[in-house]
């Protein structure tokens, strides 16, 4: 797998070779991209003031939050695109991009993106796979705790003028164990913080190594020995023709009925009837989402 180096000018050159051992080998300049030319950049998404900044210093950038057909209307006058997860790069949309030069996705997944289309025209596609690592792994983290000690019910019987204190019971997470479905960048992220709060991490992910797993401090397994012993699982994949739906029903029915199953990845990764159901009847015994499809 080759690293995509996006660079602006000589200098850029020159700096990427200086660390390329930080970066790691084998990597891939993206010549066409290495100009000096003022480009026109359209932000449909919001981010950063900062990112908006950085662009602004050599660049006409708009940022304009379009709905579909707008951005048909307008993509057309932009040598660059520039998209979060709310916006849809179809194939509508690329072919419409007569001057598109490149697409940035400001985050990790790019299953927004028709990078099919994109690459049909030439056109690069690129992400930032380290911009949300540490806040969406916290994040996880979070929700396995909230959902350890009943936090969300407790605030609402709160509220309510209740004191459900017996009702409420919670677990500790520590000696219990982490199963994480994909161990990129952020299930790495939260096997770490898992370790330190003394949890057993074991991990499922078909493109990790025995050594690298083990060199995280992690156990590689397959997915059945993990729905089968996790108390938590973690999900931490993109969405792919691989991983749509790969949590339905036949894996909740492995799961233990006392677990937890956390997902900050993909909503469609999990068939969410599969999950209404595993909820309903007991199977498992809480989830927490931040995504859904």
């Amino acid at each position: 797998m080759q690293t995509l180096i996006i660079c602006d000018g000589l200098e850029d050159i020159k700096t990427l070779y200086s660390y390329r051992h930080e970066i790691g080998n084998p990597f891939k300049i993206l010549k066409p991209l290495c100009f000096g030319d003022i480009m026109k950049i359209l932000v449909t998404d919001k981010m950063a003031d900062e990112a908006l900044e950085l662009m602004k210093k050599k660049h006409e950038v708009v940022f304009s939050e379009l709905e579909p057909e707008g951005l048909l209307n307008e993509i057309g006058k932009y040598d660059a695109l520039v998209v979060r997860s709310r916006t849809k790069a179809t194939k509508e949309v690329i072919e419409k991009g007569k001057n598109l030069k490149v697409i940035g996705r400001a985050g990790v997944g790019v299953d927004n993106i028709d990078v099919k289309k994109a690459t049909e025209k030439r056109i690069p596609v690129v992400n930032a796979p380290g911009g949300a690592t540490i806040s969406v792994a916290e994040l996880a983290f979070a929700h396995m705790l909230s959902l350890a000690r009943n936090l969300c019910k407790s605030d609402k019987t709160m509220k309510n003028g209740l004191w459900e204190k017996k009702k409420l019971k919670g677990t500790e997470i520590y000696d219990k164990t982490l199963g994480l479905v994909g161990s990129g960048r952020i299930g790495a992220e939260v096997g770490k913080r898992a370790k330190a709060f003394g949890m057993k991490v074991i991990v499922y992910d078909p493109y990790l190594s025995k050594e690298k797993a083990e060199e995280q401090g992690f156990e590689l397994v397959d997915l059945d020995y993990l729905l089968k012993n996790s108390d938590f699982i973690s999900i931490h994949t993109p969405l792919t023709d691989e991983t749509r739906k790969m949590i339905s029903t036949n894996e909740f029915e492995k799961m233990k009925n006392t677990a937890f199953i956390v997902n900050c990845a993909r909503g469609g990764v999990i068939d969410e009837s599969a999950l209404y159901n595993a909820l309903k009847e007991g199977r498992i015994k809480g989830a927490a989402f931040d995504v859904y499809e």
